[in-house]
């Protein structure tokens, strides 16, 4: 191997070293993170030093989709957002009865909050993340193979989870099935 292209490969190893990786970016990152679209993110649910940390992420808004009294709840997590200047919306879905309302509710919030950066976040991102796709594929008129992806990181949503995504793109003309 020519001594200028070792040096040049020695170079630019040092270069990629330095920079930082998204654990390195982000040291209190929520669990289960997952950037949908170049403004949308969805997880589980951040702990509070996460939550804190938000406004120097970048973040303008944070869609909470679990009730405010489940286990692993934030308390407070409304006044921690609210403090650094972030929207707070919590849509409290049931997890085992997601409805159409709840999706409808969430589109006009996630459509007010166009072109801000968002993390959308519930327990574990099986609600988020659900929810998320159906807005990229319906609202956004993403391709559904596209938004899917970022789903099939989490998992493969079942039960009423997989009726509710079956029902809204069948009402809204996407074909689109979950295997």
């Amino acid at each position: 191997m020519n001594r200028a292209f070792t040096t040049t490969l020695a170079q630019i190893a040092l270069v990629l070293a330095a920079l930082p990786s998204q654990a390195q970016a982000w040291p209190d990152a929520p669990p289960n993170l997952v950037q949908a679209t170049a403004t949308i993110f969805t997880s589980g649910q951040p702990p509070a030093k996460s939550l804190e940390g938000l406004k120097a992420q970048g973040f303008e808004a944070v869609v909470y989709l679990a009730p405010p009294t489940v286990q692993d709840a934030v308390r407070d997590e409304g006044k921690i957002v609210g403090s650094q200047g972030i929207v707070f919306v919590n849509i409290p879905i049931v997890f085992d009865k997601p409805s159409e309302r709840d999706f409808e509710t969430f589109a006009a919030v996630m459509k007010a909050l166009e072109g801000r950066k968002v993390l959308v976040h519930c327990q574990v991102n099986l609600r988020a993340s659900t929810m998320t796709f159906l807005y990229r594929a319906i609202v956004l008129k993403e391709s559904p193979d596209e938004a899917w992806k970022a789903v099939e990181r989490i998992w493969t949503p079942k039960g009423p989870w997989k009726r509710l995504v079956d029902e809204q793109l069948k009402r809204h003309g996407i074909a689109f099935e979950i295997f």
